[in-house]
């Protein structure tokens, strides 16, 4: 033995070998994160979320993407897979085929048991990607583009994930973020029981959950965090795809981890030395970009000798313009139980007055259409989305810089579809006796047609309706008149659409549901397909928790984290608790399955926590349908693109105003000829894109593209049936750009009268930043 150690090269490898055995021994688990483009159609597609049919999609805000982790025992033990999207909910149809993808890739490795999708609930993405009619009737039926991309997107950052698997390290923290989320329904959070108000200090949920995930080689690669406040910092009336606040948070974080050089070999605590948290507009800055000469006068005539280059084709143009294969930090801000809490925290004011709205039904002279929630940079959106997505941001790095408690224990998961629509539950009557009740076939109620402060609806309807209207009883009774039984089960909800007993084309809402348990250690996820109220979801973590503890063997103690994912693979819209179904706010009108929804729930998930920690197997005697081959779309195609005679796609209609200089923090825009966006959605690409000239080579490298916060592409026809077009491209300059000559670049794709669909780009005139 002596004389092997003194071999420098047996002592090498022996050191290499004890390495190695170090990492594996230290390492709890293989972890992988993944994400991909899922922007879909940029025109003429309804967004989803507020049901307003005048809301269709003109451009983009900022990319969506989906952003998934896995995480798997060593040696092929157990694994789970959670995907979060920057679109309004998941699908149950999307889930299907998602699924069915991944099983013809690997086999049973990932399966509807292991598998959670779920939305952050930004109300500014495409809709038309349900299969349920009652959601898709605004985006006049099933738009095929909204569901490829969101498959499409799914499976990749899945695989990517996958394929990025590494020992590495998990870590959980929890904090308080006091100013991001308001009740927007607190006449029915008072309904509940003052014995259980009082154990709480808000009438919302102000906890943040996040999740480290530390690779044993690359240092931190992500995290992902849960808290509730909803997707509508963005109105009804806007028309940029965007992922709101949430979504906004999550470029806001990515941005700065890679300005921190996350990920990278040794892991370390996290510092900021660009001070880029008190930044306002966290960007993408290419660290190749020389500071260039800094004479303004130089800077001017050179930027005033360069022309627009007028509109040429492109043989292609996918994935060309920031095409980087190195691994990247991927953070996700997800959606937890935001049923009744909303962004606009300044409050509800009417618009005709300036007064507060109504306490109990938020209406102003009796009109729900005039209250509006005001978000913290009334009234402008993107300021508001832009201050909720910081305050979130802020608070992930404070939990992220500090996280220091160890995820240790097993992975696992159990799944299990349940018919809510006639499922047996037991529950409490008034008089202190069990009694097995059924629930209802989904009817949705007079006030889910009066929508909320965040974004209210039409007609005469009001929150807080618990009798109806006779004028739209018999506009109802047109399409389905409810029974007595259904009436009954429903009560106190009068029905406005009795949407789980038509079926006319095909199913109007979802009747069997899925439900899972998701196991990292001591983190137990509730993947739940709908919008939990504030104290709703209180009362399923509370029960799911107690039964992980008293039945967990000492596995699990007070310390176990319970986080509720919400609108998490389909969507059955809200679950209230018995009293605040009572008043029948728009919450309470939109629980489908009628007063004891929130009973069968967590009489389910309890039996499904049951099953996790005694490691008994659950199994379903029901499965939802797949109604792909049964959806209708009414959206019309795009038939041609034209631009006058004389003109090319690309060239610009309104430049950049000649011998231009601009300061930082202004704003610059252009405007070109263009095409339909639905002609191809550029994932991976971009529409628009801000150019700096490098001097030293005469190079224009690109800096920012319309997956940033600054960029800002709008499409717009000059009437509704044209075939002519144009996209506008603005650009806010942020503070720390450097100072140089740009260009504003576009990029599209045109249609044929007889098909085929040819690329085209453009450019401004430059102009000097100073």
């Amino acid at each position: 033995m002596e004389a092997f150690s003194r071999n420098p090269l047996f002592s090498l490898v022996l050191i290499t070998i004890l390495s190695s055995w170090r990492c594996v021994l230290s390492s709890s688990y293989l972890i992988g994160m993944g994400s991909h483009d899922i922007t879909g159609p940029a025109a003429d597609v309804n967004m989803m979320g507020y049901a307003n049919a005048e809301q269709t999609a003109a451009g983009i805000h900022f990319r969506l993407k989906a952003r998934a982790f896995i995480v798997a025992e060593p040696d092929g033990g157990n694994r789970v897979a959670f995907v979060n999207l920057d679109a309004c909910m998941a699908s149950q149809i999307v889930t299907i085929k998602v699924i069915e993808r991944l099983k013809s890739r690997y086999g049973n490795l990932y399966t509807e048991n292991n598998v959670a999708i779920t939305g952050i609930h930004t109300h500014a993405g495409p809709g038309g990607y349900l299969q349920y009619v009652v959601y898709i009737v605004t985006s006049l039926g099933f738009v095929r583009q909204s569901f490829d991309v969101l498959v499409d997107g799914i499976e990749k950052a899945i695989v990517q994930a996958h394929e990025n698997l590494h020992s590495g390290e998990i870590y959980v923290n929890k904090g308080e973020l006091l100013n991001a989320g308001v009740n927007r329904s607190p006449s029915a959070y008072l309904n509940n029981p003052t014995s259980e108000r009082s154990q709480y200090k808000y009438n919302v949920d102000k906890s943040m959950t996040l999740l480290k995930f530390v690779d044993d080689e690359g240092g931190p690669v992500g995290s992902f965090n849960w808290f509730a406040t909803h997707g509508t910092s963005m109105s009804r009336t806007n028309s940029l795809i965007s992922g709101d606040n949430k979504g906004a948070a999550a470029r806001f974080m990515e941005d700065w981890a890679e300005q921190n050089g996350y990920p990278k070999k040794n892991a370390g605590s996290l510092a900021d030395p660009f001070g880029f948290i008190t930044k306002k507009y966290p960007r993408r800055v290419s660290n190749i970009v020389p500071q260039p000469n800094k004479n303004f006068d130089e800077l001017i005539q050179l930027a005033s000798s360069i022309e627009a280059t007028g509109g040429r084709r492109l043989s292609s143009i996918s994935q060309r313009i920031r095409s980087n294969d190195m691994p990247k930090f991927v953070s996700a801000f997800c959606q937890s139980n935001c049923g009744d809490v909303s962004p606009n925290v300044l409050g509800t004011f009417c618009i005709d007055t300036g007064l507060p709205c109504d306490f109990n039904h938020s209406t102003c002279n009796g009109k729900n259409e005039l209250c509006y929630g005001r978000g913290p940079g009334y009234p402008d959106e993107f300021e508001s989305t832009r201050i909720i997505a910081d305050r979130q941001f802020e608070k992930a790095v404070e939990l992220f810089n500090s996280a220091s408690e160890k995820i240790q224990g097993k992975v696992d998961s159990r799944h299990i579809y349940v018919d809510f629509s006639q499922l047996d539950v037991a529950v409490t009557s008034s008089k202190g006796k069990q009694e097995v009740i059924k629930t209802c076939p989904a009817a949705m109620g007079f006030a889910f047609a009066a929508g909320t402060t965040d974004g209210p609806g039409a007609f005469d309807f009001t929150q807080g309706d618990d009798t109806g209207n006779p004028f739209w009883r018999i506009v109802r009774n047109v399409l389905k008149r409810p029974g007595k039984k259904q009436v009954a089960c429903q009560s106190p909800k009068p029905i406005l659409l009795d949407t789980g007993e038509m079926d006319q084309p095909y199913a109007w809402a979802p009747a069997i549901l899925p439900l899972q348990i998701i196991r990292i250690g001591q983190v137990v996820i509730l993947a739940v397909p709908g919008e939990f109220t504030t104290m709703a979801g209180r009362r399923l973590r509370d029960a799911v928790k107690t039964v992980l503890i008293q039945q967990g063997n000492g596995e699990f103690n007070s310390n176990v984290h319970v986080v509720i994912a919400g609108l998490s693979n389909t969507y059955s819209q809200y679950v209230t608790t018995f009293e605040e179904y009572e008043i029948q706010r728009y919450e309470g009108a939109s629980t489908l399955y009628g007063p004891h929804t929130l009973s069968a729930y967590i009489q389910e998930f309890r039996k499904l926590a049951s099953a996790l920690v005694k490691g008994q197997s659950v199994s379903s005697t029901v499965s939802p349908p797949d109604l792909l081959n049964k959806q209708i779309s009414l959206l019309t195609p795009v038939v041609l693109d034209t631009t006058p005679i004389g003109v090319s796609f690309g060239d610009v209609s309104t430049d950049v105003p000649e011998n231009s200089k601009f300061n930082k923090g202004q704003i610059v825009n252009a405007t070109f000829w263009s095409a339909c966006p639905r002609n191809d959605l550029l994932n991976n690409g971009t529409f628009a894109l801000v150019e700096m000239l490098d001097s030293s080579t005469n190079d224009w490298v690109p800096l920012y593209d319309d997956d940033d916060w600054c960029l800002r592409f709008k499409w717009f026809r000059p009437s509704k049936l044209s075939s002519q077009s144009h996209a506008t491209l603005e650009w806010r300059i942020p503070e720390n750009t450097p100072t140089g000559v740009y260009r504003l670049r576009h990029f599209g794709a045109s249609k044929r009268l007889f098909g085929g669909v040819s690329h085209f780009t453009g450019t401004s005139r430059a102009f000097a930043v100073l």
